[in-house]
């Protein structure tokens, strides 16, 4: 997997964190994220979603899911450009259907692709007849006036 410099970054952070723990206690973590002290030191940790919660309410986003965040990254991919082939790998969907159901669209979404289309249009017929129109969206519709 290709990792950003942040992300990489904070991984040897991590990476660093270990390497003291199993110093300190004379043996291999075989975890990334151990319990890093008391008697479960550099066991694995358990009860994943009390930790969620706790980061999710420490991040100013109490009740998240974690999907929430896949959902956010398709999102994310999706405005970035990417191929959605690239995209699937990177988020792990096996099936164009299921990564459908994290791809969503958003009101912003539809307004930005009919702004996108509009401008399009516009450019087209502008060339075509010598002149310009104005494009105004609100929450309910698209309307173009020609001027």
């Amino acid at each position: 997997m290709y990792l950003t410099p942040e992300i990489k970054g904070l991984r040897a952070g991590q990476v660093g964190r270990v390497e003291a723990l199993q110093r300190k206690l004379g043996r291999i973590v075989p975890h990334l994220f151990p319990h890093p002290r008391g008697r479960r030191a550099g066991q694995t940790r358990l009860g994943f979603s009390k930790r969620w919660e706790t980061v999710c309410k420490q991040a100013g986003v109490p009740g998240r899911l974690l999907h929430d965040f896949r959902r956010t990254a398709v999102r994310n991919i999706e405005r970035a450009g990417v191929a959605r082939s690239v995209a699937m790998k990177i988020t792990g969907h096996k099936t164009e259907s299921v990564y459908r159901r994290y791809a969503i669209v958003s009101d912003a979404d539809l307004r930005e692709a009919a702004l996108k289309l509009a401008s399009t249009h516009d450019a087209v017929q502008g060339h075509t007849r010598g002149h310009t129109s104005q494009v105004s969206v609100d929450s309910q519709s698209l309307t173009a006036q020609n001027s």
